[in-house]
């Protein structure tokens, strides 16, 4: 029993590494000599990176980020989260985050695959009988990284087979991105996607606050109001905020302004303070202090240095 069950793992594993190097071959078919790639399949984008880059903040939206060669790290909060070709990154609710690439060469670049995922599609698969048995939802991080299988990454190497044939994908690019979330529920990560899913869970009242934030960024923050709204007390949210997010509602919605602020200074032109007053800030001096503790150096020095290395961190991930 035990030889079988090494040849079981033995076989398991080459399938595996089989199927991450197709991933990766259709990457760079579909790349070619870009860094990002927005698709014709609603939800994905493609990464390809040659260098490790500088840490860069940015912020994740729900979704799962697939490496099949190279590595990267994600810094929430003060947690960690390193990933590569055994581990998806999966994502639950919006998290401000800080990125990075650690591993790729020119002769072995880091390829990835992103895909957005929709909120209606979980509910509805959860809704099924057979998923009725998986394990309650608990309160953990809204980011953690999951094993690879190999029924996971066949679905997503038939993903992207589809960009070669785009007449299949409206058809069938939504049921192969179903399978993918499937086996992602199934597994013990999918825990996180069930309880912002599950209505009057109580990460799902935090992730109605967490999405009111996003959107409302430049406003004044009542953190009395948006409990009411998510229909928590005060310290609840707090409680359930910070241990998704890892960090408070009034941090994650500075982290929000400032990555905004950046954009439009380095994307629009804005002054530093036009750029402040714009995303909600009241004092000019406030944000170039909070500026300067969270991207390193005052706003003008870091737009420049970002311009004069002609990179653009604001999409230095492609949004993932």
């Amino acid at each position: 029993m035990v030889k079988n069950g090494n040849a079981r793992n033995t076989a398991d594993s080459e399938r595996i590494r089989e199927l991450r190097s197709e991933l990766a071959r259709r990457i760079v078919a579909f790349m070619g000599a870009a860094e990002n790639r927005a698709t014709e399949i609603p939800g994905l984008t493609l990464h390809r990176r040659t260098a490790p880059t500088t840490p860069c903040s940015m912020t994740y939206e729900p979704g799962v980020t697939v490496i099949a060669q190279g590595s990267k790290r994600v810094d929430l909060g003060r947690t960690t989260f390193l990933y590569g070709e055994s581990r998806y990154l999966l994502t639950s609710v919006d998290l401000p985050i800080v990125s990075q690439i650690v591993e790729a060469t020119e002769a072995a670049p880091c390829l990835a695959m992103s895909l957005k995922l929709e909120m209606p599609v979980i509910r509805e698969l959860l809704s099924r009988e057979e998923m009725s048995a998986l394990e309650p939802a608990s309160e953990l991080h809204g980011m953690a990284t999951g094993e690879i299988t190999a029924e996971f990454l066949s679905a997503c190497c038939r993903l992207l087979d589809l960009l070669d044939t785009p007449r299949d994908i409206p058809f069938l690019s939504g049921l192969i991105q179903r399978e993918i979330v499937y086996r992602i529920l199934r597994g013990p990560e999918g825990v996180r996607l069930r309880a912002i899913a599950t209505l009057g869970d109580q990460s799902h009242r935090t992730a109605k606050a967490i999405a009111w934030i996003r959107s409302n960024y430049a406003k004044p923050l009542r953190v009395e109001e948006l409990a009411q709204m998510a229909g928590m007390g005060v310290s609840t949210l707090h409680h359930h905020f910070r241990a998704i997010t890892a960090m408070s509602p009034m941090q994650y919605q500075k982290q929000l302004r400032l990555q905004a602020a950046r954009g439009r200074m380095l994307v629009d032109g804005l002054d530093a303070a036009s750029a402040a007053f714009e995303v909600g800030y009241e004092s000019a001096s406030q944000f170039s202090r909070e500026y300067g503790r969270l991207f390193g150096q005052p706003p003008i020095r870091d737009v420049r240095a970002l311009r004069s290395a002609g990179a653009s961190a604001m999409e230095s991930d492609g949004g993932r």
